[in-house]
């Protein structure tokens, strides 16, 4: 019986290893935090671009850190430097991880060569936002976007990532489809990796 439960001590908080730790946050506190996110900063802004453009500022700062917390714990320090493997990682990994599964889907633009479109049937910021009439066009995406953004560039993959809204027949919500849209050094970058 020597030893049986003892865990190890530390005399430091910083000399701790990064466990993986509970994953999940309950669903209502998530909700009630995001909500008054939107709120606080619906007080400070006149318009809904500028709104959005709030929240895709604070999904930025969650995109770098979820990034450098999830190059540590899955990959190893190692980053990707191929455009599909990003996607990928941020489609399957880095979505699993903020929402619980994989998005919905992972489509390259038909109309033009730079960009992609992630796609998700019911997105969980917006699942439990009602939007007042005078703010139809309000897409609460935007502060998932600011986080694929936030992936993105600290990744070292420019881009412009927009949140956009996407009628669906015979369904009363509309899917919602995270636009991203490449910067050229990122397409030349990724022709000369062949």
């Amino acid at each position: 019986m020597i030893g049986v439960g003892k865990a190890k001590q530390y005399a430091n908080v910083l000399d701790r290893p990064i466990g993986k730790g509970k994953q999940e946050v309950s669903l209502s506190a998530f909700a009630f935090l995001f909500s008054e996110l939107v709120q606080y900063n619906q007080i400070q802004v006149d318009n809904i671009a500028e709104l959005e453009r709030r929240l895709e500022d604070a999904g930025y700062a969650v995109g770098a850190r979820v990034l450098e917390l999830l190059c540590h714990r899955e990959k190893g320090n190692r980053r990707e430097i191929r455009l599909l493997g990003i996607l990928s990682f941020i489609h399957s990994t880095v979505w699993k991880v903020l929402f619980g599964k994989v998005a919905d889907s992972l489509e390259k633009g038909t109309e033009h060569e730079d960009e992609y479109m992630i796609s998700e049937k019911e997105l969980l910021v917006n699942r439990f936002i009602s939007i007042p009439k005078d703010m139809g066009a309000f897409n609460c995406g935007a502060f998932v976007a600011g986080i694929v953004r936030g992936v993105l560039d600290n990744a070292g993959f420019p881009a412009v990532v927009t949140a956009h809204f996407v009628p669906v027949d015979g369904q009363h919500r509309p899917r919602t489809t995270i636009l991203i849209k490449f910067a050229e050094e990122v397409l030349q970058r990724e022709a000369r990796l062949g």
